[in-house]
């Protein structure tokens, strides 16, 4: 994520939460919360967002077909997820917040089902053995509003003058369809959106094909590969659309608001350069599908590195479009177990910045460090650690990109530039499509250099304040 015309990146959220220093060697995530008994537990264990997520069940697959009135912002929907009980259930839950559901039903038989806060409870008629594949349905309806965030910010279904600006960090998801909503929990996508004639709606991966009848268009997307929830979006709008096919196979899907068509049409025209570079240095771009969202949505503030196809609040400037795409490896591809290891995302992201200015004629990574060092104790960049940043507004502040990103770089000269990029490209492809802990970043980098460095990245990662030495 990134934050409209800030420094390091992303949202900058301000709020006063205690944090407590954490060892290395304890960051590896712990598994989500077994069903008790035969009920799946309403959150995923994490304890920045206790009911994000559900226990008992894996979602493998979610389909959902959506229908939005851009004029009076009613969304229709059915959403049918494909999953698999980790524990006998005779209950479980779906992280959904508003919206009015009509109906539920598992392997085609209705399903009891009640509302309590942002859990939707469904009680199976049968109750569903360990190990057993099923699907369960939701039709639901009604004007979706987004979640506000601890910082004032907007994150989920964010109405637009002509349509929706959808982006889901951190919990957002929730507020359009029924899932899953920790990252822990990954599942491929298709989308089916209808939408009245003269808008678009994107998606994330590849599109399979668009019909208009009787004043509207539907839009059909499918996301083959596994993708969190928060990633997902339908962002929906009047767009100029550009395709086409990288040298490397990648189908390129851009949809840009006509209002911020011309700043951002240079931007644009580096994104598959961006990506060829970003390829080089972390490994095959993971995904089939790449592009960009570029709404009119002043309000929003930010960007977000939806899988494939991160969108924008407005016109991106170079180092946002750099920063977005190199989330699809560190983010996307390889995502967290656990929001504290959020800097495993926007730090490396944040990096990538400095590599690509240190690459493009810009300042030398080096250069930035010791610009960022040069503040005193006092600013907000040692506010507190990274690794650990605590809930709420903290996991999208200046320590967890830039310290995060500092972090990266004392790494860089403890090992060597060759170590650096072999531990980079190593931790992008070994976890690829899959999910990664610091403490699993902190043995790779040991393991590749021959070094000891848990106690280098402790003290960047878990220590309060300003470090002592750069």
């Amino acid at each position: 994520m990134t934050p409209s015309r800030q420094l390091p990146a992303r949202r900058s959220r301000t709020a006063a939460y205690a944090t407590v220093p954490v060892a290395v060697a304890a960051l590896l995530g712990a598994a989500g919360p077994p069903a008790t008994g035969t009920t799946g537990a309403s959150g995923a264990g994490d304890p920045y967002f206790p009911l994000s997520g559900n226990g008992g069940y894996d979602v493998r697959h979610y389909d959902l077909t959506l229908r939005y009135d851009t004029g009076s912002h009613r969304l229709d929907a059915t959403a049918e997820l494909t999953a698999r009980a980790t524990h006998r259930l005779g209950r479980f839950d779906l992280d959904l917040r508003g919206l009015q559901v009509t109906a539920v039903t598992v392997d085609r038989t209705p399903a009891a089902f009640r509302r309590d806060g942002q859990e939707l409870v469904v009680t199976p008629r049968r109750t569903l053995r360990e190990g057993q594949e099923f699907r369960v349905t939701v039709a639901y309806h009604g004007t979706p509003e987004p979640v506000t965030d601890p910082d004032g910010s907007a994150d989920g279904w964010i109405p637009t003058d002509d349509g929706a600006f959808v982006a889901g960090e951190p919990q957002g998801a929730m507020t359009w369809f029924p899932a899953n909503g920790h990252p822990r929990d990954k599942a491929s996508y298709d989308f089916t959106i209808t939408v009245p004639e003269g808008r678009t709606a994107v998606a994330n991966g590849v599109l399979l094909g668009r019909r208009t009848a009787h004043g509207l268009t539907t839009f059909r997307w499918r996301a083959a590969q596994p993708m969190a929830a928060y990633l997902a979006t339908a962002t929906i709008g009047k767009f100029q659309v550009e395709r086409y096919t990288t040298r490397d196979g990648v189908q390129v899907y851009n949809a840009v608001d006509p209002r911020e068509a011309r700043a951002a049409a240079p931007v644009l025209r580096a994104l598959p350069s961006v990506l060829e570079w970003e390829s080089k240095l972390f490994g095959p771009y993971p995904f089939r599908a790449a592009g960009s969202i570029v709404d009119h949505a002043p309000d929003v503030g930010y960007a977000l590195e939806t899988q494939t196809r991160p969108v924008y609040d407005s016109a991106p400037d170079l180092d946002t479009l750099v920063h977005e795409s190199a989330h699809q490896w560190f983010g996307d591809s390889v995502s967290l177990t656990a929001w504290k290891d959020i800097w495993l995302n926007e730090g490396f992201a944040t990096y990538a910045e400095w590599l690509y200015a240190e690459q493009h004629g810009g300042p030398s990574a080096q250069h930035t460090f010791d610009a960022l060092y040069a503040r005193p104790a006092s600013d907000g960049l040692w506010a507190y650690p990274p690794g650990d940043p605590g809930s709420g507004a903290r996991i999208f502040g200046t320590p967890v990109y830039a310290r995060g990103a500092m972090a990266l770089h004392a790494l860089r000269r403890a090992v060597g530039d060759r170590d650096f990029l072999r531990i980079l490209r190593a931790w992008a492809t070994g976890h690829r499509a899959g999910h990664g802990t610091t403490a699993e970043f902190v043995r790779l980098a040991e393991r590749t250099s021959g070094k000891r460095l848990g106690g280098l990245l402790h003290t960047w990662l878990y220590t309060e304040g300003k470090p002592d030495s750069a």
